[in-house]
């Protein structure tokens, strides 16, 4: 229940796996996954991430492959998450990576597929639609390049959602906004009460991100959200720019905890805001739940947690139902595999990945897994409440978009952040902010 966007997210942002990355790469590999990473005669390799809860599960879902296919075993070796992304990408690079790559999808999977190594899954999904229909719709763009399939979606779906303090509402007598006209109404009179209206983890830049991204994806909607990562000179447009004014003038007028920049969330401190009564909002990950209910004490088992979906903007075209965050983990076949194993790993998807014993193993960690018709799995589940809010967004969502972090190569990652770091703390005005991007995007 503590699972943390570090635990997926920290190879998002790293040295792009491209061209010259690749060559220079070692030749080194994990000596457990068998000579070269993908040679295991007819079975198949896999690398994925060690470490609560997700090992146990995909571990689990490995032993139970090997015994219903005892003469194409697949072989598992785990990697801590920083060892992975080194390993990873030096196994790429010398040939030698595994059958099965376990990733983010996004801008990581997008150099994969420019460097020719994975396998292109659209004809196979297209032969294989009982597989494809039974995972969540929106989990399939950070798998898609270009038009072209090139992962298959697996795990956990993580949306990004709005916390906020029951008890803090009751102080101010406020109902929970429906409209962003009803934040900003909400900001003065929890600044007058002494509370801050948001918990802001700002150091960690990527929690000031998400604010943009809905900023974005309720202004402009899915379009605008697209284009601003693909399409050179899309972020001066005037719907963008009115977004990163948006940001600002929230700054301005002290809608954030004081001190926010200097505040971390790899160590949780904003999410404590939230439930020790210090800040009535916070804009965070799904993930927060299981950090709130283990560090929080009796905040969540008495009731005083809510949330919901970020509201929508007065005259923003955007779907309110849409969202962003991590619309799953993603798995990619080696196109240095052989055929027999190729196969392989093609039948642990169809018949293993996301079973319904995976999908209860998920469920019981207090995460909803990014396949359909498990709301009988999750109606059991203690925290059934929170799982079904979850497993609404995911799976009605038209557009789940990627975290701007994930979703653009590394390099322009990086860029991305560095500049919102800024802009949250007034050191830039939106036009520059917006030049700052063009100058990295669809180059």
């Amino acid at each position: 229940m503590t699972t943390s966007r570090r635990t997926f997210l920290k190879f998002a942002v790293g040295v792009p796996l491209t061209g010259a990355a690749l060559a220079a790469c070692g030749s080194s590999g994990p000596s457990s996954a068998g000579s070269g990473g993908g040679s295991t005669g007819s079975g198949a390799s896999y690398w994925y991430l060690s470490g609560p809860p997700g090992e146990k599960i995909r571990t689990d879902t490995v032993n139970r492959f090997n015994s219903a296919n005892p003469n194409t075993k697949i072989k598992g070796t785990t990697f801590q998450n920083d060892a992975y992304k080194t390993k990873i990408k030096t196994a790429i690079g010398a040939g030698q990576s595994p059958t099965i790559i376990w990733g983010w999808g996004g801008g990581g999977l997008r150099s994969y597929v420019q460097a020719n190594q994975v396998e292109d899954l659209t004809s196979w999904f297209g032969q294989n639609a009982a597989v494809k229909n039974r995972l969540f719709p929106s989990s399939f763009g950070a798998a898609t390049v270009d038009g072209k399939i090139y992962a298959m979606p697996a795990e956990t779906v993580q949306p990004i959602v709005l916390y906020y303090n029951k008890k803090l509402f009751d102080q101010i007598g406020a109902q929970p906004p429906q409209t962003y006209g009803d934040i900003l109404d909400l900001v003065p009179k929890f600044n007058a009460k002494g509370i801050a209206p948001f918990s802001l983890g700002g150091q960690s830049r990527w929690t000031n991100m998400m604010w943009l991204e809905f900023f974005y994806l309720r202004l402009g909607g899915s379009e605008l959200f697209q284009r601003v990562m693909t399409e050179k000179g899309a972020w001066s447009d005037p719907v963008s720019l009115k977004g990163l004014q948006m940001t600002q003038d929230l700054v301005k007028a002290n809608g954030f905890v004081k001190g926010f920049s200097s505040i971390t969330a790899d160590s949780n401190a904003d999410q404590a805001l939230l439930y020790r009564g210090k800040a009535a909002m916070m804009l965070h990950g799904s993930w927060s739940y299981g950090i709130q209910v283990s560090n929080g004490g009796k905040f969540v088992p008495d009731g005083d947690l809510g949330w919901m979906n970020f509201p929508s903007v007065d005259g923003g075209t955007g779907d309110p139902a849409d969202t962003v965050g991590n619309p799953g983990q993603y798995l990619s076949i080696s196109s240095k595999a052989t055929a027999a194993e190729k196969e392989t790993a093609k039948n642990f998807f169809k018949t293993a990945v996301l079973s319904p014993e995976e999908n209860k193993e998920w469920i019981d960690t207090g995460q909803v897994p990014i396949s359909t018709g498990t709301e009988s799995q999750l109606n059991a589940s203690k925290d059934k409440d929170f799982l079904n809010f979850v497993y609404g967004i995911a799976s009605k969502a038209k557009n789940f978009g990627q975290s701007w972090d994930q979703a653009l190569d590394p390099t322009a990652a990086e860029t991305l952040l560095d500049n919102i770091s800024k802009l949250f703390q007034l050191s830039i005005s939106p036009q520059q902010f917006a030049d700052n991007m063009n100058k990295v995007i669809g180059q």
